[in-house]
């Protein structure tokens, strides 16, 4: 292993610090190095208004009374070089007097987009772009995904029988799955910056959409497509710690503001079938900061979404065990007259959680953007 591979390797682990608390920011970090190899400072990025990774590598060398100067920074994202709630930590490198900067890949944000890099050459700073670009991307792969499309990184939550069934004929559904499978499905809840339902699931289960089996630092917002504006006021969603977006053709002003009462924001956005526009939900969300959108819904919003051509990956727990032909499935999408229209995906991983398996399937193509 090279040194640049290895240093970028701790870095990536430093960035993976960030996994539940950067967003809507990407998740980088940062480690110094200096002329004998040693690490001499390491940090990552903080909330969305907080020191970025760069400065908390700084700033973690001060603290130990390391000199950076002519020091090797290792950053798995190039640093910002525009003033948003903080300054550009291109500069804070260069005031720094960093040597050398060894970035994985490129800043996807318009207002960064190579300027990083290009101002760091500018003022002397050797700059190296390239190790661990694949692995830093998958790490962000719905703030690239919120820059490049304009829209989040869906991915689809289920938790079925082996047989794909994920709720008896009579609605039961708790618990299919086991509750180590519950705590993994709240990590990637946590990882998310937008948990999406429909009014089915509100109506049936009344959820609360929250992270409860894992500590994190930033709950995620919860969405709701409810067409008619049936969700109740009473509703756990619309306690949801980060806010609930509710997406509706209703303009039954009354609702509107007895949900607005709640702390809802409604968003009215029908297509021409009088149904919420879903590819336009996801263009909104993606305007209000969402990265990756965490879906856990009922099969025909479910169904919806596979139809419209709008999710991009599938967390699926399947639970030994066989629940038969009555019960109802993960989406409700079809029939389909050949094999051919089959959605194509491609696993990204097969792993057993607790009792259960967790199965992470990608679209194809969809990460090809």
């Amino acid at each position: 292993m090279t040194d640049h591979a290895h240093f970028m390797n701790k870095a990536l682990e430093q960035a993976a610090q960030a996994l539940f608390l950067s967003s809507p920011n990407p998740r980088v970090g940062c480690v110094l190095v200096d002329a004998d190899g040693s690490v001499i400072g390491q940090g990552f990025t903080q909330q969305a208004g907080g020191p970025h990774a760069e400065v908390m590598a700084l700033r973690d060398a001060a603290a130990r009374g390391n000199d950076v100067h002519g020091a090797t920074a290792y950053v798995t994202l190039e640093p910002c070089s525009h003033h948003g709630r903080t300054g550009p930590c291109c500069d804070a490198l260069i005031a720094a007097g960093i040597g050398k900067v060894v970035g994985s890949l490129t800043d996807p944000n318009p207002q960064v987009a190579g300027q990083g890099f290009a101002r760091l050459r500018a003022a002397g700073v050797q700059v190296e772009v390239g190790p661990g670009a694949a692995a830093s991307r998958e790490l962000n792969i719905g703030f690239f995904s919120r820059m490049v499309r304009g829209t989040p990184w869906v991915r689809m939550k289920a938790a079925s029988s082996l047989d794909g069934v994920t709720a008896l004929h009579n609605g039961r559904s708790q618990w299919i799955t086991s509750p180590e499978a519950r705590a993994d499905g709240h990590a990637w809840r946590a990882r998310a910056c937008t948990v999406l339902t429909g009014i089915g699931t509100v109506l049936q289960d009344n959820p609360r959409l929250n992270v409860r089996e894992v500590e994190t630092p930033r709950q995620p917002r919860v969405a709701v497509v409810d067409s008619q504006l049936e969700t109740p006021p009473d509703a756990h969603v619309l306690k949801a710690p980060s806010g609930c977006l509710i997406y509706t053709c209703s303009t039954n002003q009354s609702r509107i503001e007895q949900l607005q009462a709640q702390g809802a924001t409604v968003i009215h956005m029908p297509n021409a079938q009088g149904k919420v526009n879903l590819a336009a939900m996801l263009r909104d969300l993606a305007a209000r900061g969402t990265n990756e959108l965490h879906v856990e819904a009922g099969f025909k919003l479910n169904g919806s979404l596979i139809r419209e051509g709008l999710v991009d990956e599938f967390l699926l727990y399947l639970a030994p065990k066989l629940l038969g032909t009555a019960g109802m499935g993960i989406a409700n999408f079809g029939p389909l007259d050949e094999l051919s229209q089959a959605l194509a995906l491609q696993w990204q991983g097969v792993q057993p959680i607790g009792p259960d398996l967790r199965v992470i399937a990608r679209v194809q193509g969809r990460a090809d953007f």
